[in-house]
C-alpha cells in the first residue's frame, strides 16, 4: 500500500478545486453566450407585447422592461469580452413566434423571466470574482421585479377575477381604492410568503410559488385556491422545476 505525502495531497486538492472553476466559469461563459442569443427575436416579441399593450401605462411597464433587457445584454456581452479577450460568438436564437394573444404574450414573457433567474444563478456561481458577481445580483434582481411586473400587466388584463367581488362579499368598504382592493384581496399570500421566509424557504422557490399563485389569482383562482394548485403541480411532479427549487438549500447573496 502506497501514501501520499501531505505536500502531493494538497497539491492534488489545488488541482481538483482548479480543475472544478475552470469548469464552472467554462460553463458560465456558454450560458452567457446563450443569453444573449437571439436578441433580435426577443426585440420582434417586445415590439408585438407594446403594440398590443392596451393603455399608454402598460406600454411604459413594458418598455422599461425591454430596455432593462438590452442593458443586461450589453452587460453580459462585457463580461464575455473581460474574460476571454474575444466578442460573444453569434449564435442564433429561438424564432420569434407571434402570441396567440397579448395575455399569452404576457404568461410567455412571465415564464421567461423565471428561467432567465435560474440560468443566470448558475452564470453567477462561476464567475471568478465579486465585481461580476455583484453585476449578476443585480441582473437577477431586475429578473424578479420584470416577474413581478408581468404578474400585474396580466392580472391587469384578467377580467375573470376581481376584488370586487372579493369586497361583496366580505362587506368591504366602497370607499377603498381599487389598489388597496387588491392589496387586501392578496393579503393571505403575503402572510403565508412571509412566514415562509421566516421558515427558511429558499427565495428561488418562494419567488416561483407566490408569483404563479398571483398568475393563478388573476384567472380567477382564490388566493387559497392559488396555493393549494401551485402545491399540487409541486407535489405531483407536474411542475419539476418547482419541485427542484424546493430541494434547494436557502440562497443568501
Amino acid at each position: 500500500m502506497s501514501y501520499m505525502n501531505p505536500q502531493q495531497q494538497q497539491q492534488d486538492s489545488g488541482q481538483q478545486q482548479s480543475d472544478g472553476q475552470q469548469q464552472a466559469l467554462q460553463l458560465s461563459l456558454q450560458l452567457i453566450r446563450e443569453a444573449v442569443a437571439g436578441e433580435r427575436e426577443d426585440e420582434l416579441f417586445y415590439d408585438y407585447l407594446i403594440s398590443e399593450a392596451p393603455t399608454n401605462e402598460q406600454k411604459l411597464i413594458i418598455a422599461s422592461i425591454r430596455d432593462d433587457e438590452k442593458k443586461h445584454n450589453k452587460l453580459f456581452r462585457m463580461i464575455y469580452r473581460d474574460l476571454t479577450g474575444q466578442e460573444v460568438p453569434p449564435m442564433n436564437g429561438e424564432e420569434f413566434q407571434k402570441p396567440k394573444s397579448y395575455k399569452d404574450g404576457l404568461v410567455k414573457a412571465l415564464f421567461g423571466e423565471l428561467a432567465a433567474v435560474e440560468k443566470y444563478r448558475v452564470i453567477r456561481q462561476g464567475l471568478p470574482n465579486t465585481y461580476y458577481r455583484d453585476i449578476l445580483f443585480n441582473i437577477i434582481t431586475d429578473e424578479i421585479k420584470h416577474s413581478a411586473k408581468y404578474n400585474y400587466l396580466f392580472t391587469l388584463n384578467s377580467r375573470s377575477s376581481s376584488p370586487r367581488s372579493f369586497q361583496h362579499e366580505n362587506r368591504m368598504p366602497q370607499t377603498e381604492s381599487l389598489a388597496d382592493q387588491w392589496v387586501s384581496y392578496i393579503d393571505p399570500l403575503v402572510k403565508r410568503a412571509l412566514k415562509e421566509t421566516e421558515e427558511g424557504i429558499n427565495l428561488t422557490h418562494l419567488y416561483q410559488e407566490f408569483i404563479l399563485s398571483g398568475v393563478l389569482v388573476g384567472q380567477g383562482f382564490t388566493p387559497q385556491q392559488a396555493i393549494e394548485q401551485v402545491e399540487k403541480w409541486e407535489k405531483t411532479g407536474e411542475s419539476q422545476l418547482l419541485k427542484k427549487s424546493k430541494m434547494m438549500g436557502n440562497q443568501s447573496r
